[in-house]
């Protein structure tokens, strides 16, 4: 069967020299246009030579105006004029385009697409086979039985069946479609708010254009007055988006055979662009075609390779061997997005000695990327050893790698070693990315992640970055990760305890964090929005209150306008300035005036309200995964000092339980039908902690009895018996038993009790004299974090403190306090993190269905089927218990509830 090949030579033009880097040859003329466009003909030719190509032809556009800007003198007028160094490659294009044999067509007057559009009609009444080579959305309106549609920067090709499925309607009414949503490239407008779902909607309801245009005056809303505003000009919209099909050419298919070679036309035009490998092929000498970047031979300025590219099976088969009988393997992947759930892979390197690593490009899709092996075929051969747990791995962070593997169905097994891991361990007060621990500990330079892909809007996808640069740069990340995991591990391995935080701790965390990041959790997006209303109005009345005690109206939102409020209008004292020496607005400040002054508290309430609705009810709702119906949290183990959890996007930490508001917030996290929300939280950990690091008597014995540490506090305090103690007294002691662990001074004690500073001061000497372990620990902690510059956990997590010999007196306080609460909070960070994977670990061997959803400080949420609801609440709290043997018993309050809120 026959065969026509059509280029849209216009769009390979615009997208190889977009797509591309700045090529240029050693006199400085740009190159990668062409480079580009020849590329994607010679890889286009290679994809369709087994199915016998007897006609083709490049299409371009020609210069001048077309019969469109007759009809519409605003087609395409927002186009920019076409950059210098784009019309510089376009006539030695077009001179290697007809010297590589292929014909060559621009046709005065009319656009590419009408010539494509005709050829190709012509071609399939004559019984050939079409394809239309493009990046195009206008052009699958020609699709049909015998015309495809290719996409070489994608590798998509659509039929009829294709089409349907990728816009929604089938070929005959893509124009209608366009005409709708309008063409901005083209500069044709649509109708006004109205996108594809609307388009689809009307479409499926009304069948066509024209039946849409007669029934728009019963279609309702906003886009229906648009659509009754644009009846004048759809006729003519879908006239300016209609192919032309019938041209008078002077061409037709069966004259579109393939020219002879013109070898002295390409030696001259590769030897002046310096296309070296090329050059070599055309003499007989190089590589295979398509193989340009494989041989490192690219053009002028692309990057050269330092690593292997696996671009054959024979070398993949090779390498795969190796990563088999390998004892320990490097692992990394590029994906298409940094968001671990819809990631998709683009590459995978891997690194088995200090300078041996390849890179297997699998989805790289810019113009002219030579062929790749299939990414689901080299996934399928790489399944078996990724999912073995007896082939070590190791990686940077690798439980991001974990879920892109698991977008592909494939369960990453055999995870032995993490370098993020291994420096937070080491050096938590450090950074812990690659590029930092390369220049730490091998003072060595990475490639940056910007140098391939660019910044801000000019950022390009990783599929786009040429596969020689991208080659070098993944195999330097596995390449440098297993160098830094052989800096970092022996010093690890070597300490005791340190081995015992990474190995049995943050390693099986991290698995952990994995299953509960991809379960996620279920939220109640109807009750959000409720009370996302209800914050907004709250908000309106606040701002009106604010503006009535201000006595003018003011933004709230504006530092400057209220500094003047507050400090100019209504002569409130000025607690600090800023950095460029303006009185400053900023929470603590107002938290000071709004123990005195009205404006102020309104503005924290107002502050306080707003944040809850931006961060909260108004964002969840968009948060919910469209494949999961759930939200996904990000955990980060390697953020806090003190081995802290942090939450990310979203940040489910720092929900206020404080006020009403917030507690709605944790209502909104609901459990799935037939089952319940469970929270297990650690009853006064910290506390509990204290006693044991301190081996205070008094506190000892006061959790030894299982009393109510408060109150037995007061009674210490007030000199009273327990049963005397008041509500007001108990509050005390519990803002003083918390307060002291934090390091709160004098001053800070009275502002938090709203008290006298000798009363505070009068207080905390009574709390020592009742607590006299507590007292000596905190100044046995402060001199040994001078001596060594850090304090241990329990378990022995090194906490740095880098400040604690600072000279400047409010840097070393600050250390100092931190010196005493930082044992308590990263111990029970450390046992919060061992309670998780014991309890992980209880699920699974137990085959419950119940799963971890949630870690917020020293609290564990699960979803509980209501089956399993009496066992774990039962024997939840004996195995958090027992995580860790402390000199007070640990102990752990279990909820249960419809939701998060209820179960506290």
């Amino acid at each position: 069967m026959p065969m026509l090949l059509l280029v849209d030579g216009s769009s390979y033009l615009y997208r190889a020299f977009h797509a591309l880097p700045d090529l240029r040859n050693k006199a400085g003329e740009p190159t990668g246009a062409i480079y580009g466009v020849l590329n994607m003909l010679r890889r286009l030719e290679s994809d369709y030579k087994a199915e016998g190509v007897t006609y083709k032809a490049v299409v371009f556009d020609a210069k001048g105006k077309t019969f469109r800007d007759d009809w519409y003198p605003e087609y395409k007028a927002q186009r920019p004029p076409m950059p210098t160094d784009l019309v510089a490659q376009i006539e030695p294009l077009h001179a290697a385009i007809k010297a590589s044999g292929w014909p060559l067509l621009m046709e005065e007057g009319v656009e590419a697409d009408d010539v494509i559009g005709t050829l190709a009609r012509q071609a399939e009444a004559a019984g050939m086979d079409v394809v239309i080579s493009t990046g195009d959305k206008d052009l699958t309106q020609l699709v049909s039985p015998r015309v495809r549609w290719v996409n070489t920067m994608s590798n998509e090709v659509l039929d009829e069946a294709g089409v349907t499925a990728k816009f929604g309607v089938e070929p005959g009414r893509i124009v209608d479609y366009l005409a709708l949503i309008g063409d901005t490239v083209d500069n044709v407008p649509g109708v006004a708010k109205v996108g594809p779902k609307t388009a689809l909607k009307w479409l499926e309801q009304y069948g066509t254009l024209d039946n849409i245009m007669a029934n728009a005056e019963a279609i309702g809303g906003v886009v229906g007055n648009n659509l009754r505003q644009a009846l004048d000009f759809l006729p003519l919209g879908k006239k300016l988006v209609t192919v032309v099909c019938d041209l008078p050419l002077p061409e037709t298919p069966a004259s579109l055979a393939p020219r002879p070679l013109d070898k002295a036309a390409l030696e001259e035009i590769f030897s002046r662009y310096e296309f070296k490998t090329w050059l070599r092929e055309l003499q007989g000498e190089g590589a295979a075609a398509g193989d340009a970047e494989a041989a490192g031979d690219a053009p002028a300025g692309a990057h050269r390779q330092h690593y292997e590219t696996i671009l054959t099976w024979e070398a993949f088969e090779r390498w795969l061997a190796k990563i088999q009988a390998a004892p320990l393997v490097a692992l990394d992947t590029e994906t298409t997005s940094l968001d671990p759930l819809s990631a998709r892979i683009v590459g995978i390197s891997f690194a088995l000695t200090p300078g041996e690593a390849a890179y297997i490009p699998v989805a790289h899709n810019y113009p002219g990327a030579p062929d790749q092996l299939p990414r689901e075929q080299v996934l399928a051969r790489l399944k078996p050893w990724l999912e073995a747990s007896n082939h070590a791995k190791l990686g940077q962070n690798l439980k991001y790698d974990q879920h892109v593997f698991a977008n592909h169905d494939i369960a990453l097994k055999g995870i032995v070693h993490d370098t993020l891991l291994q420096s937070y361990v080491l050096e938590s007060d450090k950074g812990h990315d690659l590029e930092q621990l390369a220049r730490r500990h091998l003072g060595l330079e990475t490639i940056p992640y910007t140098a391939l892909c660019g910044k801000g809007a000019n950022q390009i996808g990783f599929d786009q970055v040429a596969i020689d640069q991208a080659a070098e740069y993944s195999a330097e990340d596995s390449d440098l990760t297993l160098r830094v995991h052989q800096n970092l591990f022996p010093a690890i391995a070597a300490d005791a305890k340190l081995n015992c935080i990474y190995s049995d701790i943050e390693m099986p965390a991290r698995e952990v964090l994995f299953a509960m990041e991809r379960h996620g959790v279920l939220i109640d997006s109807g009750l959000l929005q409720a009370q996302s209303n209800e914050l907004g109005r709250k908000l309106v009345e606040l701002e009106a209150k604010a503006v009535e005690i201000a006595g003018q109206p003011f933004n709230l939102n504006s530092p400057k306008q209220l500094a003047e409020i507050l400090f100019t209008q209504l002569g409130l004292p000025v607690v600090k300035k800023t950095p460029g020496g303006a009185p400053s607005t900023d929470e603590e400040v107002l938290s000071e005036l709004a123990l005195d002054y009205p404006l102020p508290k309104a503005l924290l309430e107002y502050r306080g309200l707003a944040k809850l609705k931006s961060t909260y009810t108004d964002k969840l709702p968009r948060m919910v995964n469209p494949h999961t119906g759930r939200v996904h949290t990000s955990f980060s183990q390697a953020v806090a000092v003190t081995g802290r959890l942090a939450s990310s996007d979203p940040n489910l930490q720092n929900i206020p339980v404080r006020t009403a508001e917030g507690r709605r917030i944790r209502a909104a996290f609901i459990a799935p039908p037939g089952c319940k929300i469970v929270s297990a939280d650690y009853s006064q950990i910290e506390l509990r902690i204290m006693a044991h690091l301190s081996g205070d008597h008094g506190l000892l014995d006061a959790f030894a009895k299982g009393e109510d540490v408060h109150r037995a506090t007061a009674a210490e305090i007030f000199g009273i018996m327990p049963l005397e103690v008041t509500a007001e007294q108990r509050r005390y002691a519990k803002t003083i038993n918390f307060g002291l662990i934090y390091g709160m001074s004098a001053f800070g004690l009275a502002r938090s009790l709203e008290i006298e500073r000798s009363a505070a001061q009068t207080y905390i000497e009574r709390y020592f004299a009742r607590y006299p372990g507590v007292a000596r620990y905190m100044e046995e902690t402060r001199e040994l974090a001078k001596r060594q510059g850090y304090v241990e956990t329990v378990f022995g997590r090194r906490l740095w403190l880098p400040d604690i010999r600072a000279s400047q007196a409010g840097r070393r306080q600050g250390a100092e306090r931190a010196a005493i609460n930082a044992p308590m909070q990263g111990t029970a960070a450390d046992i919060v993190k061992l309670a998780m994977t014991a309890t992980a670990r209880w699920l699974a061997d137990s085959s419950l269905q119940s799963s971890l959803v949630l870690q917020v400080h020293d609290e564990l949420v699960l979803e509980v089927p209501e089956g399993e609801l009496a066992r774990v609440r039962a024997e939840l709290p004996a195995i958090m218990g027992q995580v860790a043997k402390l000199a007070v018993p640990l102990v752990v309050d279990v909820g249960v509830g419809n939701n998060w809120d209820e179960a506290h």
